[in-house]
This record gives structure tokens, C-alpha cells and sequence, in this order.
């Protein structure tokens, strides 16, 4: 059997079990991909899996971001983090964040 080339895409196909909103962040697996637009639960819908996007993040002393390095999705607070950990690869900054800002810009890879 040889591959056989499904699409050239930047998203995939979900079907979530309950509503997913807009700009909702999904974890499967390893593979991290973002909303675009609203999801009914059972319904196939579509998570982008590339690109640019503000992922939020915790604010604070010590929380900054620099730029050109890996993130994480903590799942557990919702936010995106330089700690690797248990955490899910998003992709790399692309733009430092402050300590004091709520969002970081990542570039999403897998």
C-alpha cells in the first residue's frame, strides 16, 4: 500500500463530544489546534492546527515570555507557558510578552 494524500489544509477535522466555543483550545493527544469557529457538540467542525494566534497567559511577576521559543498549553489553568512539563507543545513566540501582559503570539507548529 502506498500513502495517499488527503489535504493540503492548515486545520483538521474535529467532532466534539460537547460544544466547543470560538478560539476554544483543543488537546488531542499531542496535537493542539484552536477553534476558529464554534463547534455543536457532535457536529464536524474544523480545529487550525497553523498560523499565527494570542493564546492567553497567566499575568505576574516572573510570567513573561521571551520571544523565539517554545510554549506550552496548560491545560489544567488554560494558559499558555514556557514550562514544558506535562504540558502540550503550541509552537514558538512570536513576539516577547511582558509579565504583565495577558496574551502571548505563538506560532503554531507540530
Amino acid at each position: 500500500m502506498v500513502t495517499r494524500f488527503i489535504m493540503d489544509e492548515d486545520a483538521v477535522d474535529y467532532t466534539p463530544s460537547a460544544d466547543v466555543a470560538a478560539g476554544a483550545v483543543v488537546v488531542q493527544g499531542d496535537l493542539v489546534g484552536v477553534a476558529v469557529r464554534a463547534i455543536p457538540a457532535n457536529t464536524l467542525g474544523a480545529l487550525t492546527v497553523t498560523g499565527v494566534a494570542d493564546f492567553p497567559k497567566a499575568a505576574g511577576a516572573g510570567s513573561g515570555i521571551a520571544v523565539g521559543i517554545n510554549v506550552y498549553w496548560d491545560a489544567t489553568n488554560g494558559v499558555a507557558t514556557a514550562t514544558a512539563s506535562t504540558n502540550k507543545l503550541i509552537g514558538k513566540t512570536t513576539q516577547a510578552a511582558a509579565d504583565a501582559d495577558t496574551t502571548v503570539r505563538v506560532r503554531l507548529h507540530q
